[in-house]
């Protein structure tokens, strides 16, 4: 197994200043997209793995309801047919990299079936991995489909923060526009560094460097239709195109996840059962993938938003939310429900609230959609 150990402080001021020659950020009609160039900044240790800080999730705070303020699907998706594109599995393939030390866990002592906020949201929030007899915490994470999601390491102004985010094409991972660029500041961060299935300090697959990453222009200028300016959006999502290894995607390895939009398996009421990813740094210390799994509804109060009950906090932010979680069985004698595929992302994780709250911007067919479409067209090897 590699072992990457950082060393970080004494580049920070080198590495800014290379920033600028690393990076293109060009307008391109709703879409701005930004290059980032194979350099050497990954051989300079400038990401630190071991103190990555968790970006925080933006906290809403618009008023709360006691009750499921849902809207009905089609007052969200204006009426767009529901659609999706499949997911695909992958080789299993591994290249095990060490970035940190492994850090002790306390097992917990009782598990809650339930648990709720003051929204009154029923929610499940645990551990992705199993745990043996030896209370030696199983490898869960490094199977499908849990393996195509993973954290998402990147520098802000001289530190390194983690986010999460998952593949939705062998070459593409989706994640929030807060964990790539600052909201209407017209500033993107950078050193973007992808690893599937993280686990205790190590990346089972190996890490990724990122050569585009596209998020909607009104996004990067602030003009974005927000109920709560910068936090509760419309547009809170980002596309990462990855750079190949060895003629090969991180997905080859992993699989990835199918992607839907326009209200896809929401119920004609706007709500549907969502399980939701990522890696919150309060939980577990970042360093196991977390899973919930909630109601959601489409929200009138929080611009068109999916709404879950959750536990997870900073860290998670663009980890996928999903419908139809899992692998499907072989079915005799009965036949599959509507908008069945399995492992489809319907969102990723945007805003947070103080009563265990959690949103992520409707993907409709002009936004996710059209985002994919696009970084496919750039560079359809990717995809």
């Amino acid at each position: 197994m590699k072992k990457i150990w950082h060393a970080m402080p004494l580049l920070v001021v080198l590495l800014a200043t290379m920033q600028a020659a690393a990076q293109q950020v060009e307008v391109q009609g709703r879409v701005v997209r930004l290059t980032l160039k194979d350099d050497m900044r990954s051989a300079l240790g400038s990401i630190d793995f071991e103190n990555a800080q968790p970006m925080p999730l933006p906290m809403a705070v618009l008023p709360s309801t006691d009750r499921m303020d849902w809207w009905p699907k089609g007052s969200v998706f204006s009426g767009e047919a529901p659609g999706y594109s499949p997911g695909g599995g992958g080789d299993g393939e591994q290249e095990p990299v060490q970035l940190a030390p492994p850090r002790e866990f306390v097992a917990p002592k009782r598990i809650a079936p339930r648990q709720f906020g003051d929204s009154n949201h029923p929610f499940t929030t645990s551990r992705v991995n199993t745990q043996g007899a030896d209370m030696q915490i199983g490898e869960t994470q490094s199977d499908y489909p849990y393996r195509a999601t993973g954290k998402l390491f990147f520098n802000n102004r001289g530190t390194t923060y983690v986010c999460s985010g998952s593949l939705i094409k062998p070459g593409v991972v989706v994640t929030a526009a807060h964990c790539v660029a600052e909201f209407g500041a017209h500033f993107f961060y950078s050193d973007f560094r992808f690893t599937p299935a993280y686990s205790q300090g190590r990346a089972p697959y190996g890490v990724w460097s990122v050569s585009a990453i596209d998020i909607f222009n009104s996004y990067y200028d602030g003009t974005d239709s927000c109920s709560q300016s910068g936090v509760v959006c419309r547009t809170d999502m980002a596309v990462l195109t990855l750079r190949p290894q060895r003629d090969k995607y991180a997905g080859n390895h992993t699989g990835w996840y199918g992607y839907g939009w326009g209200g896809y398996s929401f119920n004609r009421a706007g709500r549907a059962h969502i399980s939701q990813l990522g890696y919150p740094v309060a939980l577990d210390r970042g360093g196991l993938m977390q899973r919930t799994d909630s109601e959601g509804y489409v929200s009138r109060y929080y611009s068109g938003n999916t709404v879950i009950g959750s536990l997870m906090t900073g860290g998670s932010s663009g980890g996928p939310l999903l419908v139809n979680l899992g692998i499907s069985p072989v079915l005799s004698g009965t036949e599959q429900g509507r908008e069945a595929a399995a492992n489809t992302v319907i969102g990723v994780t945007s805003w947070g609230g103080d009563d265990k709250k959690v949103g992520a911007s409707p993907f409709t067919e002009s936004t996710i959609h059209f985002l994919v479409t696009y970084a496919c067209q750039s560079d359809p090897h990717a995809c």
